[in-house]
């Protein structure tokens, strides 16, 4: 049905559609503009392989965000925002052949009449030439350790159309073979050693996409853009560890887990005039079948009944969005006003089953596990931006939202909510290499809807209660960007932003017993970000390039249990990641190098402290051909300074007063990785 609705709303946007030309204003201010010559040096493949080395820039995916709203990422294509979530920008400059690109331009984000963007945003500009095109690329890799050759990894795409149409079409199978293995070590709480293990991991999926895209651009200016993408995942997880001692004797535990999920998205949008100015009108529907399974089996070595667990779960999710957007001209400036209506629902069957005595599986009772979530919601904004001066452009908007969440079951309850939102942005063109912007914004956040419903985590013995009293969490978000442009020596962006945010989700203890996902009434959280390009030729060192990455983000919420202050549980709060390439003039042959790093904060439970950490940084070397018969080849030496995947657990009896009844501590190794890269195009 939702679907059907998706498909009505299309149409319609085609049968009230006009023949007039008004045309919206809009005069973006260009910081910065890249032919595709600029990168032949890369032999890229795709629009994507362009983007992705542009100086100091990074794609900001997006798609998290509460239905479509305002845009969320930071690239465009011909002007336009992609109206997509899972099909996002990364996937849809991955089907934009190179020869298709026209030029890349760094934009003022504050100067579109595209509510939300706000700092540097990347514009590619296409246009096709009509006739068939495309690309492949196989990617074959091997480890040193334990784990299945993968051979199964790769694409195909093409792409056409002529001077008023454009479409693509992608087929990808994104295969992962991996695996970890090392020792873990048990202490009780006096610190003794009561348990040595030696575990191994595997994990093996295959993610096959079907995606593709069109576009068409009438003589009179309408404009009428289709998504799509069809995908499944089909996961196989195994955990054997092999125990020495313990409370229970010697023993080998098996886990093992697995997931046939599908899911698809389509997306259609179309815009045309009207007196005064420009409509456009969205549809968008997900839909997500994502049945699971985990299962514990302990064997005994003195031969008793093995024991364990198994818990099934099947998820049918779906999100079904209509947006519309008039864009007009009015007081010296660009107005947008939007209207958005989206139902969203999460249904949930669970079933837990324990060994008893004898080995035997036995139903057993998890209260609020199986339940269905909804969330009916409907938004208004209306943005306005304007140049203040030649060197200063603002952009403002205002909105409210109305929501309805419902949940069904024992434990269900329906509540109502309007949160206000919206935000204000200035960007400074402060000289031909600085560019300076500045945004305040009103957050909405998007809840999870699995954290509302009771489930078990059987590999880690973690049990969450469900609780329906879940509301979303609000923020003030304030973000400050400077991009300096170093000319021909590179650039460099500087991010800041600090949050407090309202009602943010930790885990809290739940009245009537247990501990789920939950609200804590207030939370901070500061950050900045560096995105560093540095190139070697106006030096007289042809071909090099260093890209620099850094993430700092640090937290503070006050613990539930304890009253004291720690970070916001399981988030990562410091990354870094440095490439350097070469590419030696007058050849084909390029190497590079890259290495890097990442922090995370503790997972905190009410009874329980874990945190996953890096051993070292992980290293990674390649050397590359752009030219073998018209191919690029290259092979890649990942994890080069052998990295432990390693993790830390405390259980406690009581947190409270610091009673610990064991720690885990894991050391694991996943050996070299070897990987083979042919890409071609035709």
């Amino acid at each position: 049905m939702h679907l059907f609705w998706a498909g009505v709303s299309f149409l319609l946007a085609i049968v009230i559609s006009t023949t007039s030309t008004v045309e919206a204003s809009v005069s973006p201010s260009v910081l910065r503009s890249f032919s595709p010559e600029q990168f032949d040096r890369f032999a890229p493949r795709t629009a994507l392989d362009m983007v992705e080395q542009v100086p100091g820039f990074t794609i900001r995916e997006g798609g998290d965000d509460r239905g479509l709203g305002q845009a969320d990422t930071n690239v465009l294509i011909n002007g336009r925002r992609i109206s997509g979530k899972s099909n996002g920008p990364v996937e849809a400059l991955g089907r934009i052949p190179a020869g298709d690109v026209v030029r890349l331009e760094i934009v003022d984000g504050a100067s579109l009449d595209i509510a939300g963007l706000s700092g540097q945003v990347l514009n590619v500009v296409t246009s096709t030439g009509g006739g068939v095109s495309g690309r492949f690329r196989y990617s074959p890799q091997f480890r040193s350790e334990g784990t299945p050759f993968r051979w199964g990894n790769g694409e195909i795409s093409l792409s056409g159309g002529g001077s008023q149409s454009e479409w693509t079409t992608s087929f990808e199978n994104e295969q992962s073979r991996s695996n970890d293995f090392g020792p873990e070590l048990v202490f009780d709480g006096s610190g003794a050693l009561i348990d040595s293990r030696q575990e191994s991991r595997n994990g093996n999926s295959d993610r096959p996409i079907l995606s593709g895209s069109y576009t068409r651009t009438a003589a009179n200016g309408n404009v009428l853009n289709l998504t799509g993408e069809a995908q499944a995942f089909i996961f196989r997880g195994t955990e054997v560890s092999e125990r020495t001692g313990g409370s229970d004797g010697a023993n080998t535990r098996f886990f093992r887990e697995t997931e046939d999920e599908y899911n698809y998205e389509i997306g259609a949008d179309y815009e045309f005039a009207i007196p005064g100015g420009r409509l456009k009108l969205i549809s968008l529907y997900r839909y997500e079948n994502s049945p699971t399974v985990g299962s514990v089996l302990f064997e005994f070595a003195d031969g008793s009944p093995p024991q364990g667990s198994v818990f099934t779960r099947q998820a049918n999710e779906a999100e079904l969005v209509l947006r519309s957007e008039y864009v007009f001209r009015g007081l010296g400036g660009d107005w947008q006003w939007a209207l958005e209506g989206a139902r969203n629902f999460l249904d949930i069957e669970s079933e837990l089953e324990l060994r008893d005595e004898s080995g035997e599986l036995q139903p057993a009772e998890l209260p609020g596990a199986s339940s269905r979530v909804e969330e009916d919601r409907a938004e208004t904004t209306l943005s306005y931006g304007r140049a203040l001066s030649p060197t200063l452009q603002l952009q403002t908007s205002l909105g409210v939202e109305y929501s309805q969440i419902s949940q069904s079951g024992q434990f269900g309850l329906t509540r109502d909510f309007v949160r206000p939102k919206g935000s204000i942005s200035l960007n400074w063109n402060a000289s031909d290499h600085l560019n300076v912007s500045a945004k305040l914004e009103r957050v909405v956040g998007q809840l999870n809807f699995f954290d509302f419903i009771a489930s078990v985590n059987i590999n880690e013995d973690r049990i969450d209660v469900t609780n329906a009293n879940l509301v979303p969490p609000q923020s003030w978000l304030l973000e400050l960007e400077l991009q300096q442009s170093f000319g021909a020596f590179g650039s460099a962006t500087l991010r800041g932003f600090a949050e407090d945010i309202t009602d943010i989700v930790d885990q809290i203890p739940i009245d009537g017993g247990g501990q789920a996902p939950g609200n804590i009434d207030s939370a901070t959280r500061y950050g900045a970000s560096l995105d560093l390009t540095l190139l070697s030729d106006p030096l007289g060192w042809r071909g090099a390039r260093l890209d620099l990455a850094i993430d700092y983000v640090d937290s503070e919420v006050i613990d539930p249990l304890l009253g004291t202050s720690r970070r916001i549980s399981n988030q990562d709060y410091f990354d870094i990641e440095a490439t350097f390439r070469q590419d030696f003039p007058d050849t084909d042959w390029a190497v590079g190098v890259m290495l890097s790093h990442e922090e995370n904060s503790p997972r905190v439970r009410l009874d329980e402290v874990s945190i996953f950490q890096e051993s070292f940084a992980f290293g990674e070397v390649f050397i590359e051909n752009k030219d073998v018969f018209g191919l690029t080849l290259r092979g890649t030496v990942s994890n080069v300074l052998d990295r432990d995947n390693d993790f830390f657990r405390t259980v406690f009896n009581d947190r409270l007063a610091n009673d610990i009844a064991f720690r885990e501590e894991r050391f694991r190794n996943f050996g070299t990785i070897f990987t083979f890269t042919i890409e071609g195009s035709f």
